[in-house]
Formats: C-alpha cells, sequence, structure tokens
C-alpha cells in the first residue's frame, strides 16, 4: 500500500513531467550533499528543476504524464533535469556544471520530443548550437546570395555613376585650381 507521501511525490512529478520540454537523467552517484544542493541552486536560477526520486515513482509518474519513453532511462539512482525552455539548456548546463566542477555527475539519457538519447548521444547534444545561434547561421545562408546578387546588379549602375560624374569631378577641380590661383 502506497504512502500518502509517495502519492504526493508521483503526482508531483507527474505535473513537472508533462510540463517540460526535455527531461535528463543522471548518475549522481559520489556527489556529496553539498555538491548537490548547489547543483541544484544553480540549476534552479536557470529555470530547471532537478529531483532525485525512486526508480519506481518516476515509472508511474512518466506513464501518469504520458511520457512512456522516460522509462527507458531510468537505471540505478537517477536525478532528473527537467527543462521547460531551451530543450539542449539543461544538457548544457548539467555537463558544463560537472565539468568546470569537477563533479563525478554522468548524464545517462535524455528525453527529447518523445525521442530517446542515451550515453553518447545524450552527451553530444550538449556540443549542438542553440536553437538562435542556428537561426542566425540560417538567416547568413539564405542571405548571402542575395547580398552577391545585389553587388553584381550595383556594378553597372556604379559604372554608369562614375562615367556621368567623372567630367562634373573634373570641372570642380578645374575651378578649384582657377580659384586658388586667384587668391594666391
Amino acid at each position: 500500500m502506497p504512502t500518502q507521501k509517495k502519492i504526493e511525490m508521483v503526482e508531483k512529478l507527474t505535473q513537472e513531467l508533462s510540463g517540460c520540454t526535455v527531461t535528463v537523467a543522471t548518475d549522481f552517484s559520489g556527489m556529496s550533499v553539498k555538491a548537490m544542493a548547489e547543483l541544484r541552486r544553480h540549476l534552479k536560477q536557470q529555470g530547471i528543476e532537478y529531483r532525485v526520486v525512486k526508480n519506481t515513482l518516476a515509472q508511474r509518474a512518466a506513464e501518469a504524464a504520458g511520457q512512456p519513453a522516460i522509462k527507458e532511462i531510468l537505471e540505478g539512482p537517477t536525478g532528473f533535469a527537467m527543462g521547460y525552455g531551451d530543450p539542449l539548456a539543461p544538457v548544457k548546463l548539467l555537463v558544463e556544471y560537472a565539468r568546470t566542477n569537477r563533479l563525478p555527475l554522468q548524464v545517462r539519457g535524455v528525453v527529447l520530443d518523445g525521442i530517446v538519447y542515451k550515453d553518447q548521444a545524450a552527451r553530444d547534444l550538449a556540443t549542438l548550437p542553440s536553437r538562435e545561434e542556428l537561426a542566425g547561421r540560417l538567416v547568413g545562408l539564405l542571405s548571402s546570395p542575395l547580398v552577391r546578387l545585389a553587388t553584381v546588379l550595383n556594378g553597372p549602375l556604379q559604372g554608369l555613376v562614375n562615367t556621368l560624374n567623372s567630367p562634373m569631378t573634373g570641372l570642380a577641380n578645374v575651378l578649384r585650381q582657377h580659384a586658388t590661383r586667384q587668391t594666391g
């Protein structure tokens, strides 16, 4: 018979899982309580929830949230990072934080849009550029041919302007020299 505390924990985790855009499973073995508290605080500042829950309770919450793929990344002691904005932000933050603070935290798996990424594939997500950077690259790639076309089309017009302008420039130079001689 499940206790009231476990039922409430499953309900809370179900709500969090159903609202998140990405779920990251981590192996936190070997981390001190102090390091875990600092990690949670750091992630919380970035809008990411981090929970350590028993796998059986996590399985029940995943089923209730309609995200059965999460069960595939449950093995051993598991901590969940749940992101609600940029789907790559939690993975990047976890990998960077673990590396800079030399923590034994390992990303085990990621569930993103119902697709499971495990082990190295999950860690590779941390190296992908952000959505904004990709959008910027796309705009650059799309605008490059247009800039070149404008330059090519501008060439003959620039030549015409230079041709029409050269007699006027010559006349201005002659008048300037004449004015200099008159004042000098």
